[in-house]
């Protein structure tokens, strides 16, 4: 705890070409996978077959996917329902083969893989007009979330305050579905899930930063907006350092021991943490400083005679 008892005396204003630069290539390389290789997007958003299996004795989840595979179903998304004898597969659309067909099949792999005694237990096809729809709302949730934060920070601090918190969890959206879209991480709904989480831990971790600006524009004397900025960036890092340090142990816990169900759920908040981290640190202190804030943007401005109202 010694370590950051210490107050940091870090330039960061003077390393902001340097963010530019790296934030610059990730948001490139973000865009250009996104435009080409787009998302990974799951059964949720494109549709498919759920079968539901009911096993006499837990099966071993791996046995089951093997046993897919060699039965040709590659693709096919494996996960426990309710216990551990409930089993889900999940196999995406394969052109005019129907679900009762696709169910025979699975099962039949099944069988004579020797994996465990089972019966099946229902058969549910969710169509691409739905995945459509799920899509749709997920994005919509997103640009209200990114309104609602708009007019919230105007409110509590200034405009300008309110423009770099937008910048910045753009710049961290932006980022992480590009890491999403690069490695082809499944999108579905936990990921979603998931992303609304990443926008909430970076948007207190910019708040917290702003808020020790405004406080040392109203209690420094000396210095201007950089000074104060990068003070107030330098007073809040222990902070910001040990909340990412605590989260992202937990979820890299949850990466690897969590299992596959909340695999692409850890590893887009585990990204997200990081970017949202290092935008709360230069991004959004540095959206704030190019559009110009002040020292008298932010002390209230006392009325003429106000003084003299409040003598008895």
């Amino acid at each position: 705890m010694e370590l950051f008892s210490k107050q940091t005396n870090i330039d960061f204003i003077r390393r902001l070409p340097m963010a530019y630069v790296l934030s610059a290539l990730l948001i490139i390389i973000s865009i250009g996978s996104l435009a080409t290789r787009s998302l990974n997007f799951g059964l949720d958003f494109t549709g498919g077959t759920l079968i539901q299996l009911q096993y006499a004795d837990a099966p071993e989840i791996n046995d089951i996917r093997t046993a897919l595979s060699d039965g040709g179903f590659d693709d096919a998304v494996v996960q426990t329902f309710g216990t551990t004898r409930d089993i889900v597969v999940r196999i995406a659309p394969r052109g005019d083969t129907s679900s009762a067909d696709l169910s025979t099949q699975v099962v039949s792999a099944l069988r004579s893989s020797n994996v465990g005694e089972m019966e099946l237990g229902r058969v549910e096809f969710v169509g691409p007009q739905i995945g459509s729809e799920l899509r749709d709302q997920g994005g919509l949730a997103m640009v209200y979330v990114l309104i609602g934060i708009l007019i919230y920070i105007a409110m509590r601090f200034q405009w300008r305050f309110s423009l770099g918190a937008v910048l910045a969890l753009v710049h961290d959206l932006v980022i992480t579905f590009g890491f999403l879209s690069v490695f082809q991480v499944e999108f579905d709904l936990t990921v979603v899930a998931a992303i609304l989480a990443v926008l909430g831990y970076s948007l207190n971790d910019t708040i917290v930063v702003f808020d020790r600006i405004r406080e040392n524009f109203r209690t420094m004397r000396k210095g201007g907006p950089k000074d104060v900025i990068n003070t107030s960036v330098n007073q809040t890092l222990s902070r910001t350092i040990m909340t990412s340090c605590t989260t992202l142990i937990v979820l890299i816990v949850l990466f690897y021991l969590g299992g596959s169900i909340i695999h692409a759920f850890a590893y887009t908040l585990i990204i997200g943490v990081l970017i949202g981290t290092y935008s709360s640190i230069f991004v959004a202190s540095a959206a704030v400083l190019k559009l110009g804030v002040s020292k008298q943007d932010l002390i209230p401005v006392q009325k003429e005679g106000e003084a003299l109202d409040e003598m008895p």
